[in-house]
Order: structure tokens, then C-alpha cells, then sequence
């Protein structure tokens, strides 16, 4: 039996120090429509959500690796090859750490510094 939601993801925010780099980023990496950016908050819209960024003062990323286990948030991205990704987000402007933790999936921090993981799309099935 399905049970009504009582909410529904429409977007998740993020803090960093600079909205505007954040969501262009994002824009690249996801392939979503910047629709609205200025100093302090900038926003995409994806098919069913959105994505935002705040600007916060003093900001600072959270530590890769992390045994604290504070790191904020991650998403797991699925692509069809590990590696291109990887080299296409680089050259968005992440960064690719070297600790690597897995073998089928890599860590990547965007320019805010926030970790996000390519995974092999075929271990979704």
C-alpha cells in the first residue's frame, strides 16, 4: 500500500561563497537552466526540482575525507563512463581528490568544496 507523502522535494539549498560560480557549475555538470542568479542566491531548475545556493559569510567547505562524518550533504550521480565524467566535472571546475574510497564511483568537491559522487550508472540497474 502507498501512502500519500505529507511533503514532496521540490529543491534543496546550498550554502557557499559564491552562489553565481556554484550555479554555473551545477548548470554544466546536470544540464539544468540557471533561472535566477546575484551575489546572494542563485537557483536551477531541473525537470522536477530545484537546486539553490546561498551565499553565507564567512564560509567554509566541509574537510575530504572526513572521519567526523560533517561533510553537509552529497548526491550520487550516475554516468554511463567513471572517468570522462570525472574529467568533464574537473573541467567544470570541481575537484578530484586524492582519496578515493571505492572503485566505482569517484569523490569530487565542487568550488564551493562540497563532495558529490560520479557512480557507475550500471550498479543502479
Amino acid at each position: 500500500m502507498t501512502e500519500t507523502p505529507v511533503a514532496t522535494l521540490k529543491m534543496v539549498t546550498l550554502d557557499c561563497a559564491d552562489p553565481a560560480a556554484n550555479a554555473r557549475f551545477w548548470s554544466s555538470l546536470l544540464g539544468w537552466s540557471v533561472v535566477h542568479s546575484e551575489q546572494e542566491y542563485a537557483m536551477l531548475q531541473g525537470p522536477s526540482s530545484a537546486l539553490g545556493f546561498g551565499r553565507v559569510d564567512d564560509y567554509q567547505p566541509p574537510p575530504w575525507p572526513n572521519a567526523n562524518g560533517s561533510k553537509q550533504f552529497h548526491f550520487d550521480l550516475a554516468v554511463d563512463d567513471l572517468d570522462a565524467a570525472a574529467a568533464a566535472a574537473v573541467q567544470m571546475g570541481a575537484t578530484l581528490p586524492g582519496d578515493q574510497p571505492g572503485e566505482t564511483w569517484r569523490v569530487l568537491l565542487d568550488p564551493a568544496g562540497h563532495p558529490f559522487c560520479l557512480t557507475n550508472a550500471a550498479n543502479w540497474g
